[in-house]
């Protein structure tokens, strides 16, 4: 009986292997995105603002407070009537500087010093930090 050489054992070995160069086939069970075309073409999208200042405001009439989130760039707040709420009214305003408001009758003058505030039931506050 005749020993195979480690050399010839290797090449046989090395040849099997080379004809193993295929890709796999991948199989996936989810039929495919209807909107990935869409959205790898899509704009990117910009993130919301991150809050800049929270204020809580001392207000008159009633020594009333009321809490409000300044969000970077002087276009949006949020008022929340109570200190722990979950629930808060996001206001916009068209440009930085004017006044916020939102449906319901919400609107927020001034800054994070001092402010003007109408709640949805109509009352005024005129509030300090």
């Amino acid at each position: 009986m005749k020993n195979s050489s480690p050399f010839a054992l290797s090449a046989v070995a090395l040849l099997a292997l080379a004809a193993c160069n295929n890709k796999p086939e991948v199989v996936d069970s989810r039929s495919p995105d209807p909107m990935a075309s869409q959205l790898a073409n899509a704009a990117p999208s910009e993130p919301p603002p991150s809050i800049e200042t929270s204020v809580s405001f001392r207000c008159q009439p009633g020594n009333t407070l009321l809490f409000v989130d300044f969000f970077k760039g002087g276009k949006m707040a949020a008022l929340r009537e109570k200190k722990d709420s979950m629930k808060s009214i996001l206001l916009n305003a068209p440009e930085a500087g004017q006044a916020y408001v939102a449906e319901g009758g919400y609107k927020l003058e001034g800054n994070a010093k001092s402010a003007k505030i109408t709640l949805a039931d109509g009352t005024a506050h005129t509030c300090k930090a």
